[in-house]
């Protein structure tokens, strides 16, 4: 629906989305693309090219709803476009979008848009959009199908082609469950000779599935490109898995030495709360040392690069004996091991605090020094760049 009020003095753009540039792609159509007769050949020639794309009814759709405008005079000015994006899906595309789009008002200085999708996806610029300009209404173009077994399958077979083609979603769709059969068929023949030996295969392809499955989502949801991270921070990703296995280790020797513990401080059976509070008596070392195994790696990447926020990590490996105190005498004097109040508890207190207060201090000189060394190279680097950038410009 339209937004109501009188809109006789208002120019409105009617603008058909093509975020995947499916026109440059197929049809070699590059846009922006500006009036009715333009449109309609850009959407000829797509619908010559690839028949089955719906990028094409969106033009179509976007220019009948031009002439519907138009021969209601609801408008002072009606305008039909054609904008669209890279095939690389996301900030590329987006930013392709919104250029095209300040091109075309440069030409129509609209007042309201009507954008025509054909999909959510597409709609996902609707805020780029309406940053430019105000949305008065929205239009998404659906493709009737006839509902019989044939055209079912035919949709099937082509979407199918489409995965085939995407290699992104050939990994999940077809790279996964290929290499999960080919490790079952590889089990099928060792158990012809060995009939024992398909248990343990069938365990390696659970444990392999979850592995491939668990980590395809860890990457894609936290955004984690392991290519890039590995080429560019390959010290900190080898610390932190360094510092990941001391503390896995160090919880399975505080598990395993846990009994022998429980037995040198109580001769009765211990609870449930007495077992967890030793645990962590037991763990905290391991756990500090893996930390400072991590902040290591990360004072060494930074130190590569030349980044003077590595004072943040001179501040927290400092602090990390004052963490390991804090931790053992907690514990011990929940686990009636240690009077907090004796003089050994006030000295071992006055160590954290002190250690606290010199990590602090040494961090901030360390701040101011590596802000001067570090930050004003930077400084003149990016100087440079512009300079660049401007002689090149000229």
């Amino acid at each position: 629906m339209l937004s109501s009020g009188d809109g006789k003095n208002m120019k409105v753009l009617v603008l058909a989305i093509d975020r995947d540039d499916d026109f440059g792609k197929k049809a070699g159509v590059k846009g922006p693309v500006i009036g009715k007769g333009k449109c309609i050949d850009a959407a000829l020639k797509l619908s010559l090219a690839d028949p089955e794309d719906s990028d094409a009814n969106v033009v179509y759709a976007a220019v009948k709803l031009y002439d519907e405008l138009r021969s209601a005079e609801k408008f002072d000015e009606v305008e039909v476009a054609l904008i669209t994006g890279h095939p690389k899906v996301g900030v590329e595309s987006d930013m392709e979008l919104a250029r095209q789009l300040d091109e075309v008002l440069k030409k129509f200085p609209a007042d309201g848009l009507i954008p025509v999708t054909d999909g959510a996806e597409d709609e996902q610029v609707f805020p780029i959009l309406a940053s430019r300009v105000r949305i008065l209404s929205s239009r998404r173009v659906v493709i009737k199908q006839n509902e019989n077994i044939e055209t079912t399958y035919y949709i099937i077979y082509r979407y199918i082609k489409e995965i085939l083609n995407d290699p992104e979603a050939a990994k999940v769709f077809l790279g996964i469950p290929g290499f999960i059969l080919l490790l079952y068929g590889i089990g099928k023949l060792i158990s012809i000779g060995y009939p024992q030996g398909m248990n343990i295969v069938s365990g390696v392809v659970t444990g392999t599935l979850l592995l491939l499955l668990g980590g395809y989502a860890f990457t894609k949801g936290f955004k984690f490109r392991v290519r890039e991270t590995l080429g560019n921070q390959f010290i900190e990703v080898v610390s932190v898995i360094a510092g990941v296995l001391v503390m896995i280790a160090g919880m399975i020797n505080a598990y395993r030495t846990l009994p022998s513990a429980l037995q040198n401080i109580s001769n009765g059976p211990a609870t449930g709360v007495l077992r967890f509070i030793m645990y962590l008596n037991q763990v905290n070392a391991a756990i500090v040392f893996g930390i400072g195994v991590i902040m290591v790696g990360r004072i060494v990447q930074a130190y590569l690069k030349k980044d003077y926020h590595i004072w943040y990590h001179f501040a927290a490996i400092g602090i990390l004996p004052a963490l390991w105190i804090t931790v053992d005498v907690t514990t011990k004097y929940a686990m009636s091991m240690f009077e907090l109040f004796s003089v050994g508890g006030m000295l071992e207190v006055m160590v954290a605090i002190l250690d606290i207060i010199i990590s602090v201090l040494v961090a901030t000189r360390l701040r101011r020094r590596f802000r001067v060394m570090w930050g004003e190279a930077q400084g003149h680097e990016d100087e440079n760049v512009e300079e660049s950038k401007a002689e090149v410009s000229a």
